[in-house]
């Protein structure tokens, strides 16, 4: 990786941590929220596939701005293609169908923006530019999509017994497990849809750099 590819992944890392960060000092000192105790609606944070997905992407871009040629394992080659395909799909399931639901005002619409909207765009951006490339293939793809369900089984059982949905196209209690199901499936085919251009495009722009070299 560049000097300036390891430059970009740092700076989305520094830019997850802070949207995290300040969501979290925004939730703390709010008033609002399905749990009434702010320790309650801190912790609680950490359940929404938004705050997950920029973890796993903050996570990934600061080992590769330290150890940009460390040796690439597979768990890292699928958290990073998790972290990648994870933010794409907060970004583009947010802009689509959460926008708008909320009036956020102050330090909420900051935390909102860097995590919605600008992690997305340097994280999507940073994979494309700088890589690093070769590293997904189909078992990878096929080990990426363990956290998803893993995040929707949880997300699910523990609805059933605490009555909280992170989203609200998930509330089973409004929509049913049906439609709830449903709207999961067209989550996961986006997924997968971009697993598979991503894919693609690995294996296009890594035969191109071996080709420009």
């Amino acid at each position: 990786m560049t000097t300036t590819g390891r430059s970009w992944a740092g700076l989305t890392a520094l830019v997850v941590a802070v949207g995290i960060v300040v969501q979290l000092f925004v939730t703390a000192n709010g008033t609002e929220g399905f749990f009434p105790e702010a320790s309650e609606r801190t912790f609680n944070v950490f359940a929404y596939f938004t705050i997950q997905s920029n973890l796993l992407l903050g996570g990934t871009t600061l080992m590769l701005a330290l150890q940009p040629n460390r040796p690439q394992s597979t768990l890292f080659r699928t958290l990073r293609l998790n972290g990648v395909l994870c933010i794409a799909v907060t970004g583009i399931v947010y802009h689509a169908v959460l926008a708008g639901h909320d009036e956020l005002h102050g330090w909420a619409s900051v935390a909102n923006l860097l995590l919605h909207t600008v992690t997305p765009i340097l994280g999507v951006l940073g994979w494309l530019l700088f890589g690093p490339r070769g590293q997904t293939d189909w078992q990878i793809v096929g080990w990426s999509i363990v956290y998803p369900l893993l995040w929707l089984v949880f997300t699910l059982v523990r609805g059933e017994f605490v009555g909280f949905y992170p989203y609200p196209f998930m509330d089973v209690s409004t929509h049913g497990y049906g439609r709830v199901l449903l709207n999961c499936l067209l989550v996961a085919i986006l997924f997968l849809a971009l697993a598979a251009g991503a894919t693609f495009l690995d294996r296009r722009l890594r035969r191109k750099t071996t080709v420009e070299r």
